[in-house]
């Protein structure tokens, strides 16, 4: 049952009763990259953890503002990858800790601009927040206007229970659901990177990734519009490690990992000095084919209608299989687990059909090829954040 109680600008809703939602696209996990923060007229490191938990996918509460005022306030930019028009936006996990010291954020205001990252902001919706509840409420931001933007000004002030002159103020995460158009392939993906806690090497051919990582980890991965997504394996111990990352017109590598099933965390370099030496040792071209976990497969929302954006992907999957002796292909549909169990079986197998279709279009005998539905049954990530579903949703090949 929806709970609604009306706000000083926003609307209560009830987590448990929300149906099958679009992306987030206020997420890493869609492409959205940290380009600014300024707390209190103060600017600060765009990749201070502060600008880039807004857009983590979780819904975990954190420090944004530390030793601020009842008159602090934190300004966030972000760039989309493309022209994205929002029909939502909403806060989660807004409470209270057990310390005199510390609330939450009272003010939200968010802005977008089609014309950049410095101008032409219009306000898109704005609330003054309250502490939920319970723990499965979110607070829908009322819409001011929807028009298509490519950059996104948060703004967020004040606190709800302000109770000392110095005070530390929490945020979650704003959500943001609605269309966005197919972003340009990015081919930023080859190079190396190293940093605190970050050592990688990237090889890219059209929207495919193989690299290495750390003293031993392998990885694999596909790209989908500015997004790299790939899952890695350390050869010693077997422990995996999956990957968001984007690489921006800077050169630098920004995103998140996860690593043995541990929440995500912030992983950023810039690009590795001449000389820097990795551990790859396999130098061979990346491919698709057998054994492939691929998210760059692209589908209307909630549909097996294929994107337009894939068709290079499907090319370069036919490609790897036409030449693989395996005599069986089974192509397995994942979803993440927002909606019903049954439908998202459904979904998962109308679009490994849908997958199979086009390779049977490209020229591999229908005899090779089987769909299968797996729907949230097997996922590689959890289904708590929108990072986490984000990897969840794949096709994979399995090859007998």
């Amino acid at each position: 049952m929806l709970k609604r109680a009306l706000l000083t600008g926003g609307i209560l809703l009830s987590l448990g009763s929300a149906s099958l939602a679009s992306p987030d696209y206020l997420t890493f996990a869609q492409g959205a990259i940290p380009l600014s923060v300024t707390i209190d007229g103060v600017a600060m490191d765009p990749y201070f953890a502060g600008n880039v938990q807004p857009i983590d996918g979780s819904p975990t509460a954190f420090v944004l503002i530390r030793s601020g005022t009842a008159a602090s306030k934190a300004e966030l930019i972000y760039a989309l990858p493309a022209a994205t028009t929002f029909s939502r936006f909403a806060v989660p996990s807004i409470g209270e800790v057990p310390s005199l010291h510390t609330t939450f954020v009272k003010q939200i205001e968010v802005h977008g601009s089609a014309k950049g990252p410095d101008a032409g902001y219009e306000l898109l919706a704005s609330a003054t927040l309250a502490t939920h509840k319970t723990k499965d409420e979110v607070t829908e931001l009322p819409i001011a206007k929807q028009t298509a933007v490519r950059w996104v000004k948060i703004t967020l002030s004040g606190g709800i229970d302000v109770q000392t002159p110095k005070v530390s103020l929490q945020f979650s995460e704003l959500i943001g659901h609605g269309t966005q158009e197919p972003a340009p392939l990015s081919t930023g993906f080859t190079g190396s990177w190293a940093g605190k806690g970050v050592l990688i090497e990237l090889r890219q051919a059209g929207a495919t990734v193989s690299g290495c990582y750390d003293k031993e980890g392998k990885l694999d991965g596909t790209v989908s519009g500015t997004v790299l997504r790939a899952v890695g394996v350390d050869i010693r111990d077997k422990v995996k490690s999956l990957f968001v990352l984007t690489v921006g017109a800077d050169g630098r590598l920004r995103g998140l990992r996860s690593t043995n099933g541990a929440p995500f965390k912030i992983y950023t370099a810039p690009g590795a000095p001449a000389g820097t030496k990795t551990q790859c040792r396999d130098s061979s071209p990346p491919k698709l084919g057998c054994g492939s976990v691929i998210h760059a497969i692209n589908f209307d929302f909630d549909s097996a209608a294929i994107r337009e954006d894939s068709k290079a992907v499907l090319d370069d999957l036919y490609v790897g299989l036409k030449s693989d002796p395996a005599k069986a292909i089974v192509i397995e549909g994942h979803t993440s687990s927002e909606g019903a169990p049954a439908h998202n079986v459904d979904l998962s197998k109308r679009r490994a059909q849908a997958v199979v279709d086009e390779l049977i279009k490209r020229g591999l005998p229908r005899s090779r090829l089987a769909p299968a539905g797996k729907g949230p049954s097997e996922p590689i990530a959890s289904n708590a954040d929108e990072t986490g579903r984000a990897m969840n949703r794949r096709v994979e090949v399995e090859c007998r």
